[in-house]
């Protein structure tokens, strides 16, 4: 186990020193808390942030931003980059396009190839790329088109080995673009924010209460598809972002009785079904938080928690649910984490 604790949350005692000093020097910011709210990527925007600057202001940038991204990442918009790019019809990348690229690359690396971006072709094949799912999956074929040693880069084109070869960014796009959202805040002066998209969030000094951020984590039952009302945790954060992977939501039961999540691994072609029923991560930023989550769930609990242990020991950490005895739960968390959850007795410290 790892004893060293990282610093998630400043303490409210003394931020609220530091605020009655401020205001008794007479130098109280005009600044308040306000709240931003509306759709983003096609899921839920929610904002909240310490600033001067008009709430018209933020959303009318959220929504640029929201066009940018679909745009360049969507697979869902036939005229986006990445699906004329899937098509063959361009080879071109952008910036948003290039980083994931290198960064899933990077994440792929460190799963021994059961995160990988190439996905595309299983995804579409077993319905979970808004196309009908095919009523037999000839994995073998389709493997042949899969696995990123298949693409590289070169001088801001995407070389690929097969024309068939496509990408699939649905695991690693709404968390880089809440990065990009959080990026603009910024741009507008504010220093204390959160900022979720669909569940992936990155947050930024303190609340209104001069505490941590608190976010909570999901309930993981089959079929839960409520917006916060079943919180198994609640983990308090500062300059740090969350997302949380699991396959509850995004299943169906084929024809042969057989439940299909929407989790590929990309080495067999088969859906994973695993007793890790969620994994939420936390890291510096929430592109790699979103990419991790899904190679944790690919990995499933076992190799999750050997590879969980050494991702700790460079500032990325886990709070994963696993399926127990019956109907309860087994936790498994980084020890760094401790501070920061809400409870823990009873959990493994990893």
């Amino acid at each position: 186990m790892l004893h060293r604790t990282v610093n998630l949350f400043f303490r409210g005692v003394s931020l609220f020193l530091i605020m009655c000093c401020i205001v008794s020097c007479g130098t109280a910011s005009r600044s308040e808390y306000v709240t931003v709210d509306g759709q983003m990527l096609g899921t839920i925007l929610h904002i909240v942030a310490e600033t001067d600057v008009e709430t018209s202001e933020i959303y009318s940038r959220m929504m640029s931003l929201d066009s940018v991204a679909k745009r360049s990442m969507s697979i869902f918009d036939e005229n986006s980059l990445l699906s004329r790019i899937n098509r063959g019809e361009t080879d071109s990348l952008d910036s948003h396009i290039a980083y994931n690229i290198e960064l899933a690359r990077r994440v792929n690396i460190e799963s021994d190839g059961v995160y990988d971006v190439t996905i595309k072709p299983l995804t579409s094949a077993y319905g979970f790329a808004r196309e009908n799912r095919e009523h037999k999956v000839n994995v073998d074929s389709l493997l042949e088109f899969v696995g990123m040693e298949k693409i590289r880069v070169e001088d801001g084109r995407l070389i690929k080995a097969d024309e068939r070869v496509q990408l699939d960014f649905n695991s690693i796009a709404k968390g880089y673009t809440v990065d990009l959202a959080a990026q603009e805040l910024e741009k507008m002066g504010i220093e204390n924010y959160i900022v979720d998209i669909g569940g992936e969030v990155r947050c930024k000094g303190v609340n209104k209460k001069g505490l941590a951020w608190r976010v909570g984590v999901e309930t993981p039952f089959e079929g839960n598809q409520s917006n916060g009302d079943y919180i198994q945790q609640v983990i308090s954060l500062s300059n740090y972002s969350m997302a949380t992977s699991g396959n509850y939501r995004r299943y169906y039961v084929n024809d042969d009785g057989k439940k299909v999540a929407h989790t590929i691994d990309p080495r067999t072609g088969q859906s994973v079904i695993s007793d890790l029923l969620s994994a939420t991560v936390v890291a510096p930023t929430c592109a790699e938080a979103d990419a991790y989550g899904t190679m944790f769930m690919a990995l499933g609990k076992e190799r999750a928690i050997v590879l969980a242990r050494r991702m700790a020991e460079r500032g990325v950490y886990v709070y994963f649910i696993t399926a127990g005895e019956g109907d309860e739960y087994e936790i498994y968390y980084s020890s760094q984490l401790e501070s920061a959850l809400s409870h823990s007795k009873g959990f493994n410290a990893l």
